[in-house]
């Protein structure tokens, strides 16, 4: 536990400045209800001490929510001593459990992953719009460093927005002006304690070897606050980068429903290179999935390749010319999921797709790709003039609903709505909804009295 003492040097942060820090972040509504990410580490306790003022002074509500990753034995303690800590601040808390075996490798990058989806789910669970997390300028200027060392652009060195929409929930980040040590001195102020995290110090991991250097890299002139600068800086250029962007996919961009998105290629090669590349990894990552990032080489030859007609697979793309424009589809042999749905069932199929089933079925339904077989046999069953003119990867990771090895039907190229023949159940429905939009706002920079956040 940490307690009274600690650096004089460090303020605490004022309830005024973090108002003026969440005024201009803006978009709450008047009496706001928030939902704090809380690990029991000094960080986040600050965090929510800060918040428990601030919604009580608007008649707002806290909720906070601790994550157990189950990876440690005491984990499970832990997030109970957080529980605790906060009922002792009169503020509501649940503990969301990571479930299910845990990778071998890469495993801070699947519990970011995992804790992100779980904090998203309960804020939804509880009608909450914003989730603060507790990300302070030392972490900032961590993020910048651990990218500069992967040969990371602009995007990398932007580090992470203050202001970001995921999906049903908006993420805010209020603490990237302030050092960690003025938020452990926020906590002294108020009298609070915090569980000093062992992973943290676990050299087996990269933050924690840059922490260990950072009386190094601060004599030569690397400290938080000037890595800060330099995420401001990148965080500038590269919001101006992606509204360009923007524009240009929305000149050039076709979405089909089947999933498929088609480029003209004239203003796509005319563009400036780095915007041209940025709008074909957008729709890369809408096709695709965000699950499959792609490196700066492999987009730049692929690129390359298309005005030769040549085209490639990346991203679990395949893309190429066709027909005068650049095609952007699935690639077969990434479309590998198969789910099985009951009766009635809904389901999120390849990352893509929604698919609601009919309550007609009297037993599970298999969603898998449709397949060249599948396109085949569809065909073979309806007249050809009724068959859609889809590029062939499109066809061959069509949602399709199998019993066994009998083809049962392709939603998104038959009848999707409507009611079945008994004129009471509904037929079955799909809808490409991919998790990355591909008209995505742009990276957020919030300016306050004192500069960019």
């Amino acid at each position: 536990m940490g307690g009274p003492g600690g650096d004089p040097v460090s303020q605490p942060v004022s309830r005024e400045e973090f108002a003026r820090t969440l005024a201009a972040l803006g978009g709450f509504e008047p009496a706001p209800a928030v939902a704090v990410g809380v690990s029991g580490g000094g960080d986040s306790v600050g965090l929510v001490v800060l918040l428990r003022h601030w919604v009580a002074e608007r008649g707002g509500s806290l909720l906070a929510l601790t994550v157990d990753h189950g990876l440690r034995p005491d984990s499970a303690g832990e997030a109970a001593a957080v529980g605790q800590a906060m009922a002792r601040l009169g503020i509501p808390h649940r503990i969301l459990r990571w479930e299910g075996e845990k990778p071998p490798a890469g495993v801070q990058a699947a519990a970011r992953v995992a804790r992100h989806r779980l904090l998203a789910d309960a804020c939804a669970d509880a009608g909450i719009l914003h989730l603060a997390l507790a990300h302070h300028r030392d972490d900032q200027a961590e993020t910048v460093l651990l990218r500069l060392a992967r040969g990371s652009g602009i995007d990398g060195l932007a580090g992470m927005a203050p202001v970001r929409a995921d999906g049903r929930v908006r993420v805010i980040r209020p603490l990237l002006g302030f050092s960690h040590d003025r938020l452990l001195a926020t906590c002294r102020a108020e009298g609070v304690e915090w569980i000093e995290d062992p992973s943290n110090r676990n050299p087996r991991f990269a933050r924690a070897r840059l922490r260990a250097a950072r009386d190094l890299l601060g004599g030569e002139g690397l400290d938080g606050a000037r890595l800060g600068e330099v995420a401001r800086r990148a965080g500038r250029a590269r919001a101006a980068l992606e509204q360009a962007t923007a524009v240009l996919l929305a000149e050039i961009a076709t979405v089909h429903p089947e999933g498929w998105i088609a480029l003209a290629p004239a203003p796509l090669f005319a563009a400036p290179a780095e915007i041209a590349l940025r709008a074909l990894a957008r729709a890369l990552a809408v096709v695709g999935g965000p699950a499959h990032p792609v490196r700066d080489e492999a987009l730049e030859r692929l690129f390359a390749s298309l005005p030769d007609g040549q085209g490639g697979t990346l991203g679990g793309c395949v893309v190429r010319m066709r027909r005068g424009t650049v095609m952007v589809a699935r690639e077969p042999v990434a479309a590998t999921e198969r789910l099985s749905v009951p009766p009635g069932g809904t389901v999120r199929w390849d990352g893509r797709f929604d698919l609601r089933l009919s309550p007609r079925w009297g037993r599970p339904v298999t969603v898998a790709a449709l397949g060249a077989a599948g396109w085949r046999e569809w065909g073979a069953r309806r007249a050809p003039e009724r068959l859609p003119d889809l590029p062939v990867p499109v066809r061959e990771t069509l949602p399709s609903l199998w019993s066994g090895t009998e083809l049962l039907g392709v939603p998104m190229i038959g009848m999707c709505y409507g009611f079945g023949a008994d004129g009471q159940h509904p037929v079955d429905r799909a809808s490409f909804c991919p998790l990355s939009s591909l008209g995505r706002p742009a990276f957020t920079v919030v300016s306050d009295r004192d500069g960019i956040i």
